[in-house]
């Protein structure tokens, strides 16, 4: 991906030195008034790599409900000193960029269509941090909290991505930066909102099953990104979008749920199977529209 030398956004929070461990080891994340055990924590965490809206909220499902239960203080907003320390660092000039990127696809998106978009934050953290969406840990894979309009990602992550998914490469890794700004976007369309809505007034398989398509669409949306940033700034080398089709088929619901359990359950998926998610990155890349992202009333197979 033919990223240096580009502009990078402002709009990066680095909480790194300064921000909350998570303190000591293990999984005891209280969920819902009561602890999640070490095989349920493995499959909700290998389930949050899928990038989702908030591994919170997918955590809260799989206990049986209930709200992460945290007090951790809230973290004053970072001095002007902390959001641009360590611009030699790589990683965060990387992260840097891409966010600049999709705020310049999405200002131009949002002008077409007669509204003005509202760039998000991204945070940088190590461990745990507190937002307003309940404590993130990083062990949850990179999360958007539509209540601050901030992105939250651990760049340990990305080794993870690598190492651990089998998803390597830089746009495999803008990929995951791309996504979760496609919640931010569908947070300012009013999309995620109206998907809260039907919590308790569906089945908790109907809100799965709706849960899903707002992944794919956020799928779909990091497509059309990819699409329009290629077009303006030739950011792609050869290999790129294979990278990030890899990584969309390797944190597929099915994928995730046979390396962790051998087998699959499609009533249980949350974000979509591999194929599904690999065909709307696709559909979006290939568009650049944004009106083929509607999974809600498009089959998402």
């Amino acid at each position: 991906m033919r990223w240096q030398g580009q502009r990078q956004s402002d709009n990066v929070e680095d909480l790194r030195d300064g921000g909350s461990s998570s303190g000591g080891g293990g999984f005891g994340l209280p969920i819902g008034g009561r602890g999640i055990g070490v095989g349920t924590i493995v499959i909700a965490l290998v389930a949050s790599y899928v990038l989702g809206v908030n591994p919170l909220t997918v955590l809260s499902l799989l206990s049986g409900g209930g709200t992460v239960q945290t007090q951790a203080p809230a973290r004053p907003a970072p001095s002007q000193g902390q959001q641009t320390a360590g611009q030699d660092d790589p990683q965060k000039a990387f992260v840097a960029t891409v966010l600049a990127d999709t705020e310049d696809v999405w200002r131009e998106q949002f002008q077409q269509a007669g509204r003005q978009y509202e760039d998000p934050r991204l945070v940088l953290f190590r461990g745990a941090t507190q937002t307003a969406c309940g404590r993130g840990e990083s062990a949850m894979g990179p999360f958007y909290c539509p209540a601050d309009h901030k992105v939250y990602i651990d760049l340990d992550f990305y080794d993870t991505l690598r190492d651990r998914l089998g998803a390597p490469g830089d746009f495999a890794q803008a990929y995951v930066i791309a996504h979760e700004v496609g919640h931010h976007v569908q947070n300012l369309l009013g999309t995620s909102a109206k998907l809260d809505q039907l919590r308790g007034r569906v089945s908790e398989a109907q809100y799965n099953a709706m849960s899903v398509r707002l992944e794919l669409q956020a799928d779909c949306f990091a497509g059309v990104w990819a699409h329009h940033a290629e077009r303006s700034r030739q950011i792609l080398e050869q290999g790129d979008i294979e990278e990030a089709l890899n990584a969309a088929s390797q944190i597929g619901d099915d994928t995730l749920q046979k390396k962790s359990q051998g087998h699959v359950v499609p009533e249980s998926f949350t974000h979509g199977s591999s194929q599904q998610r690999v065909r709307w990155f696709k559909r979006g890349f290939e568009s650049g529209d944004t009106a083929q992202c509607n999974t809600f009333t498009k089959q998402p197979v």
